[in-house]
């Protein structure tokens, strides 16, 4: 892993894992909702793209203002992001209570029924556990995962949440900026959400961060601006697996899932505002373990052992 000094990453620990044999390494999948036409519109002209990995579905909605887009009932957690100041929803849990929430901001919404109607015209990702099958039948990349990928970590659900089942929100307004926290990150018991400030501008090419991840799929959320996603897929003995280099260039909106071990990167390239967010299922352990980089850690435990 390479991180410049001032990257808080840094203090990360370091895996030494060797390259895995004797089983392919899945290749990158790049899902350019920009170029991609929806997979379904609503009546009222609501567009949906629906992909998954091997833990989650990501759902990706840009809403007509007053369309209910989701109304179902899940035997799990879902996490809702509103990614910008124009996304808003009206939400109803099993409960019956309606929460109002304007973005950008995180939303838990608890395990059962439940309904969403957009408020606002701003884009809306909603992030469902992989078993739940019916939603992970219709992603357009559902053929990929027809087979689990072998390094690719099932997954294990940490704690409940300390208080229980309920609504939650989180505004990224209420966040402040702090250089020694990687972004703003938040958990669940399922999924854990970077949700990047915007940058104005091109990345420094002379600051880049090429990693791993041992058994863990990211996936990268472009909603704002121009990115190349570099990843390299590292040589095993085995030479008919080999991959070339990916330097991909995509869009916004737009989905990336990184496959372990492969190294990666990713860079802005837009002059305007650029913008990721990083999710990963289930939480990642290396977030967690630094002092306050997990901002609802209190109400989503780690495991203890």
């Amino acid at each position: 892993m390479a991180y410049t000094k001032d990257d808080p990453r840094s203090a990360l620990a370091t895996s030494s894992r060797e390259v895995p044999s004797g089983t392919a390494i899945a290749a990158p999948q790049f899902l350019d909702f920009s170029v991609l036409p929806p997979d379904a519109t609503s009546p009222d002209g609501s567009h949906r793209w629906i992909t998954r990995g091997q833990n989650f579905v990501l759902i990706y909605t840009e809403p007509a203002a007053g369309d209910v887009i989701w109304r179902s009932t899940l035997r799990s957690e879902q996490v809702v992001l509103l990614i910008d100041e124009r996304s808003a929803l009206r939400g109803t849990d099993a409960t019956g209570v309606q929460h109002e929430v304007v973005g950008p901001a995180q939303v838990v919404v608890p395990p059962g029924e439940s309904t969403l109607t957009a408020t606002g015209t701003g884009p809306i990702a909603q992030l469902l556990q992989s078993d739940e099958e019916e939603w992970a039948a219709q992603a357009s990349n559902a053929a990929a995962y027809a087979e689990p990928h072998p390094h690719v970590a099932p997954l294990q659900l940490w704690p409940e949440p300390v208080d229980g089942y309920r609504w939650r929100t989180y505004r990224m307004a209420d966040v402040p900026a702090d250089p020694k926290r990687f972004g703003r990150i938040f958990r669940t018991r399922a999924f854990m959400v970077n949700f990047m400030p915007p940058s104005t501008g091109p990345r420094d090419a002379t600051r880049m961060s090429p990693h791993f991840h041992d058994d863990f799929e990211q996936a990268s959320l472009v909603v704002a601006g121009t990115y190349v996603h570099h990843i390299q897929t590292p040589w095993g003995t085995d030479g008919t697996q080999w991959r070339p280099e990916d330097h991909v260039q995509v869009g916004s909106p737009s989905v990336t899932i990184i496959p372990p071990p492969t190294v990666h990167t990713s860079q802005s390239i837009g002059w305007r505002t650029n913008h990721l967010i990083d999710i990963f299922a289930g939480p990642r352990h290396d977030f967690s373990a630094r002092p306050g980089w997990v901002l609802n850690a209190a109400e989503y435990p780690a495991p203890t052992t």
